[in-house]
């Protein structure tokens, strides 16, 4: 399809009297809605902006009574501009909290400050915890193996730092001891909440 002088005039009449763009690729045919779009945007033609609906240029307003104006009528001059009216800033407030302070963060080699889940574990859980890990083989990242406990002890930045090292439990990557502490009951974990 190519657009001839007729197609274009047609184009344009129609969108003049405010046709959208649908209806006048129904009426051209073999075009598209986007195709007429875009002809009516290289042509030039007014976007017709502002209107809710289909905008008819060639209304004619209805016509009005005109009082006589007097022939010898100074010029009325022209008001004085308002002055500007200050801008109103109004706050408001969010309806998301503000982002909660960062944690702070510790210098490599410094003992890490009581975490709030080391609270929650039971005694005999951390007994024997601390039992296992004077039995532990404390092996490097290297050595582990999916039959090695992969439970880390003490700080990665330090020299000090090493993984448990003892045979797994079937199905975990942590021995009997860290499974323990690792994977708790959902009902105690639902009781510590409230």
């Amino acid at each position: 399809m190519s657009w001839t002088d007729e197609r274009v005039e047609l184009l344009k009449k129609m969108w003049g009297e405010g046709q959208s763009a649908s209806q006048i690729a129904k009426e051209l045919g073999g075009v598209t809605r986007n195709a007429v779009i875009g002809k009516v945007h290289r042509l030039g033609l007014s976007n017709r902006a502002g209107a809710a609906g289909p905008a008819k240029t060639e209304a004619k307003p209805a016509p009005k009574a005109e009082a006589p104006k007097p022939k010898a009528a100074a010029p009325k001059p022209a008001p004085a501009p308002k002055p500007a009216e200050p801008e109103v800033v109004m706050e408001t407030k969010s309806a998301t909290p503000p982002p909660s302070p960062r944690r702070q963060i510790i210098p490599a080699g410094q003992p890490l400050p009581p975490q709030p889940s080391a609270n929650e574990i039971s005694p005999e859980a951390l007994a024997k915890v601390n039992a296992v890990e004077k039995k532990a083989k404390k092996l490097t990242l290297m050595e582990l193996t999916e039959k090695t406990c992969k439970w880390p002890v003490g700080d990665p930045a330090t020299p000090n730092f090493w993984f448990c090292g003892l045979p797994v439990q079937q199905g975990k990557p942590y021995c009997e001891a860290h499974v323990g502490v690792a994977f708790q009951p959902m009902s105690s974990r639902r009781d510590r909440r409230r």
